[in-house]
């Protein structure tokens, strides 16, 4: 009788074989526990695509059968008083001399689909805003060295330690070379950079608020003369990615003075673009929505949607609705928005309506609102955040507008392709690997190359024209509610770097 053996091959495959005789082959799966840490999580706190991201990258992970968990900071939001929470550890930390108390909580119920956790430091994590405070460099250096404090009295150990942008990038660097903490050094570790404009610098006499550390290393803190919060987490992670392809050449050349650090550390850095979580974002069940619609049906249906957002902005349903959804910053071309706006409806003759919403900058935001009475019936805007109407924006629109100088991935474009909606960006990070102009073979949207008014004007102009263009466009909207966006993928690829 033979005797079948069961081999691990390189811990990738199961290789079954009997005797000398191969009989089967069958992927071999390891199982792993991933802790992500982040400052943001929707629906718990969002101000951004970080939030997006880490609400739903670790839901996918545990379909994929691994244990996913989310570590952040206890924001007071309308969800920690909405759901119910138990202590599972309590512990101190001393920052800069200083005993500093902290509690870790945790959701009772799965709601998210993954294990959530948050820090409560009383008087520095426990407020409404994610960021915006004088001190959110000592709070956010406090969230991170009791995340790994709290880490350091696990009974085991996770597999991976997922660190997401400059807030919890120095958290590598802790494990590694703390004194206290680096018996944790074995511990993989990734880094996730969602925008790099942000580094999260600190002057060299705030070092005191790292736990006691190798000062012999004090080189893997240091860029250009102070503490770079991002550049350690860059120098430290085991692995290193940013949220799209594109914007990892990208960051090569512009990532606001960490060029030379990419380019040395280019070995380690890998693009992976961002999903969107299909089963939050979908036309066909979206609880935001009165009226459902999919790629065989989706004329009547969108168009329905289309008039309740005419009614209530009054716009007119005739022509095409052009919107605009996001922080209203530099880095999204914001500040471009009521020229842009106002050249078109006044050179195109208001052929086309837009509608904005989001918030930033102040005076940005009014002139937006200045706007409103002067372009009554072609243009309106609603100040602040609304994530209903938001999904009702992207069911109802005709077009979405991202005029972005710097977009590491984007979200707002995929939810638009889901829902019908035919982005208009700007050549840039996650925007070109994501868009393809309609003037190229199999392609759909309205891409631009430089960030001005002249070029969104123009940009706007071929809109109208390709909505004139009936045809097309009943060919093209289908075609784009098919695109797949979708974590699956993506999820899978974070498993493989991990594993890397």
């Amino acid at each position: 009788m033979k005797v079948i053996q069961i081999l691990k091959h390189q811990n990738i495959c199961l290789q079954i074989t009997a005797g000398n005789e191969k009989v089967m082959q069958i992927p071999y799966f390891h199982s792993m526990e991933i802790l992500h840490v982040s400052a943001e999580c929707y629906p718990v706190a969002k101000v951004g695509g970080l939030g997006d991201v880490v609400g739903a990258l670790p839901k996918y992970q545990q379909k994929l059968g691994h244990i996913a968990k989310v570590v952040m900071p206890m924001h007071r939001t309308h969800f920690l008083y909405e759901n119910s929470f138990e202590v599972v550890h309590k512990g101190t930390i001393r920052i800069a001399g200083k005993a500093i108390d902290y509690t870790i909580i945790k959701e009772k119920t799965n709601r998210l689909g993954f294990d959530l956790y948050m820090v409560d430091i009383w008087g520095l994590l426990d407020r409404e805003r994610v960021y915006g405070y004088d001190d959110d460099i000592y709070r956010y250096v406090s969230f991170q060295v009791a995340v790994v404090d709290w880490l350091s009295h696990w009974q085991h150990r996770p597999s991976v330690v997922h660190v997401h942008d400059h807030h919890s990038a120095l958290i590598p660097f802790i494990m590694q070379h703390c004194f206290q903490y680096n018996f944790l050094s074995e511990i993989k570790t990734v880094l996730t950079i969602h925008n790099a404009q942000y580094q999260g610098w600190m002057r060299w006499d705030q070092a005191v608020f790292l736990p006691p550390w190798d000062t012999y290393k004090w080189g893997l803190l240091d860029w250009n003369h102070s503490i770079n919060s991002l550049g350690a987490g860059i120098k430290c992670a085991n692995k290193v990615n940013t949220v799209s392809h594109g914007y990892l050449e990208e960051i090569r050349y512009h990532a606001n003075g960490l060029e030379n650090l990419f380019e040395y550390e280019r070995g380690k850095c890998f693009g992976i673009l961002n999903g969107i979580d299909t089963e939050i974002w979908d036309p066909e069940t979206d609880n935001y929505l009165e009226y459902h619609f999919n790629p065989s049906n989706y004329i009547e249906n969108k168009l329905k949607n289309k008039k309740i957002l005419c009614d209530r902005f009054n716009l007119d349903i005739e022509k095409p609705l052009i919107i605009f959804i996001g922080r209203m910053v530099g880095e999204k071309a914001a500040d471009l928005l009521p020229q842009a706006i106002s050249d078109c409806i006044r050179y195109m003759e208001g052929r086309m309506n837009f509608l904005v919403l989001g918030s930033g900058s102040s005076f940005v935001e009014s002139q937006l609102e200045e706007m409103k009475s002067r372009y009554f019936g072609f243009y309106n805007s609603l100040i602040g955040y609304n994530e209903e109407l938001s999904h009702i924006m992207y069911a109802g629109a005709d077009f979405l507008l991202m005029p972005s100088r710097v977009e590491p991935c984007g979200l707002n474009q995929m939810y638009a392709l889901r829902y019908g909606t035919i982005p208009i960006v700007r050549r840039t990070g996650g925007l070109r690997d994501t868009v393809t102009d309609y003037g190229e073979p199999n392609g759909f949207g309205v891409c631009f190359n430089d960030t001005s008014v002249g070029d969104i004007s123009h940009a706007v102009y071929r809109a109208l024209l390709l909505y004139e263009d009936k045809v097309k466009m009943k060919n093209i909207i289908p075609q784009i509610m098919q695109i797949d966006h979708s974590w699956e993928s993506s999820s899978q690829i974070y498993i493989n770097l991990y594993n890397a």
